[in-house]
């Protein structure tokens, strides 16, 4: 069951991935590349998980997870960081 539980929310996760992965490919912005992929390194830990025999409460996913909020905490500082005035034209 456990397994179950763990596909399904991997492809939840892989579903978000690739929903921001169209909006990145159609705006060029950075903040849905860094989702997108933020997303998609969470959905291949859960595989991961689902696949291995240890339990999900492993170091090692901890770590994967903390890559992945990180990823979205840049992003969102990286979307409102200000932007430098561009110099005027000569």
């Amino acid at each position: 069951m456990d397994q179950v539980l763990s596909g399904m929310i991997a492809m939840g996760f892989a579903v978000a991935g690739v929903f921001f992965l169209r909006f990145w490919r159609d705006s060029r912005d950075r903040l849905f590349a860094m989702f997108a992929l933020s997303f998609l390194v969470m959905a291949g830990s859960r595989v991961a998980v689902a696949l291995s025999d240890q339990p999900a409460a492993g170091p090692v996913h901890y770590w994967v997870r903390l890559v992945a909020f990180s990823l979205i905490l840049v992003a969102v500082l990286d979307k409102n960081r200000p932007r430098r005035a561009a110099p005027p034209p000569a």
